[in-house]
């Protein structure tokens, strides 16, 4: 398969995945292993991919997180510089325990055997915490607090172990917090954005921009078709969970996980 076809293909892999408590990072490593997609060019491209799918929830919420038109009343252009703080406030744990542990985590969990696992005992979590009777509290983003965002970015550094995700985490954790099943996504969301910001500059840099120019064609087309896949998928996710709960996706999780562990075997 050439290389522009593998960055169609794992751009609209993590297009699907990377807002759906599935693990974008899982599925990636799974698929790349498959297709022998690896080494130092496939983690940058993984990165630059899924900051197009971030993109995507910057133009899908625009009118939400931007500040400066002139319409706004001054009280809701200020909710909206508090959503940016908690934003930031709520990366911070991930981006402290990335810089110490990510290198170790990356060489020791980064396998298709520890993404089938996690996997599997997140789907079998998300079953359990879906049967739990939970009356929220929280029904505005505006009303999270400071101290809720920070233990919400707590549970986003349980998605450094692949297979976890990072949806999942911080979701599930904002529930579990009070806060509604749609503002708990829309945060979740809304935390990605500084986040995947700083990781894609991060390895950008690392790597240095040395690549050629088929390498940047490759990253442009998983980069445009990760933010057009995502776009679609975040508007369906998010008129989904007004309705549903996350049972189907913790089945999905468990029977992936199965077939995974089937095929090493």
């Amino acid at each position: 398969m050439s290389l522009f076809l593998k960055a169609i293909l794992l751009g609209i892999i993590e297009g699907i995945t990377e807002f759906l408590p599935i693990s974008s990072t899982g599925h990636l490593i799974l698929v790349g292993d498959y297709l022998e997609f690896t080494g130092d060019f496939a983690e940058t491209f993984e990165v630059v991919i899924q900051l197009g799918a971030i993109l995507s929830v910057v133009v899908y919420f625009f009118k939400d997180l931007y500040p400066f038109s002139p319409k706004l009343p001054p009280e809701r252009r200020r909710e909206i510089f508090t959503l940016w703080q908690k934003s930031v406030v709520a990366v911070i744990p991930a981006i402290v325990l990335a810089a110490i542990f990510y290198d170790a985590i990356k060489a020791r969990l980064f396998n298709p055997t520890v993404v089938a696992t996690t996997l599997l005992v997140g789907g079998v979590i998300i079953l359990l915490i879906e049967r739990r009777k939970m009356t929220p509290k929280i029904l505005s983003v505006k009303d999270l607090s400071y101290q809720m965002a920070l233990a919400i970015g707590g549970c986003q550094c349980l998605a450094m172990i692949p297979g976890v995700s990072r949806s999942a985490a911080t979701i599930i954790g904002a529930m579990l917090l009070g806060a509604a099943r749609p503002v708990a996504a829309e945060f979740s969301f809304f935390m990605a954005i500084p986040m995947m910001v700083a990781a894609s500059g991060g390895s950008l840099l690392k790597a240095g921009f040395a690549f050629s120019a088929t390498e940047w064609g490759a990253l442009a087309i998983g980069f445009v078709v990760a933010f057009l896949t995502a776009w679609g998928v975040v508007a369906l996710f998010m008129s989904y969970i007004r309705k549903h709960d996350f049972t189907v996706f913790g089945y999905y999780r468990i029977l992936l996980a199965g077939l995974v562990l089937w095929l090493l075997s």
